[in-house]
Parts: structure tokens; C-alpha cells; sequence
């Protein structure tokens, strides 16, 4: 098992509950690949350096999990299909 970091920035019309829904939606392929998350921190609506697909806002998330490869790629594969996503990004952090 690895560990993953995933940076998420979803639309910014999603309500604050429909966030972790949306997430959990992602998230469980993982888990039932056997694979835990193990924080999910949502930062809230926050402005965007740039204009993505015509919005200045966006919801942004990030999600500490563990899990195989295979499961996270196609987490990142169905985020990056999904139209509630505007960037997603998988990160796998240095070990200390």
C-alpha cells in the first residue's frame, strides 16, 4: 500500500453537503479495492489563480488515502471524465 495525496477542485454551484457525497463517489473505488482514506479536508469555496471552463470559484478538497496503484489511477480517470471536477491532481508525497 501507498500513500496517496489527491487535490481536488470541484464546481463552484456544489452545495457545501453535496461535497463529501461527490468525493465518496470517487473515493469508493478504493475502498473497496481495500484501500483507506484517511483524512478528507475540505477548504472550501476559494478563488482560482485563473478562469477554468468559465468559472473564477472553485470548491477545493484534498484527500490523504492508502491504496495500490490501480485503484488511484482509476479514481484519477473517472475525476478527470467527470464534469463536477474542474482539476484533480494525484500526488504521492516524499517519505520522511
Amino acid at each position: 500500500m501507498r500513500h496517496y495525496e489527491v487535490m481536488v477542485i470541484l464546481e463552484p454551484n456544489l452545495e457545501e453537503s453535496q461535497v463529501s457525497p461527490t468525493l465518496d463517489k470517487f473515493l469508493k473505488g478504493v475502498k473497496d479495492a481495500g484501500g483507506a482514506v484517511d483524512k478528507i479536508d475540505v477548504w472550501g469555496r476559494r478563488r482560482l489563480a485563473y478562469e477554468i471552463n468559465k468559472s473564477n470559484e472553485g470548491v477545493y478538497a484534498v484527500v490523504d488515502l492508502q491504496s495500490e496503484p490501480g485503484p488511484v489511477a482509476e479514481m484519477d480517470r473517472q475525476m478527470r471524465l467527470s464534469e463536477s471536477v474542474l482539476r484533480a491532481k494525484v500526488l504521492r508525497p516524499e517519505l520522511r
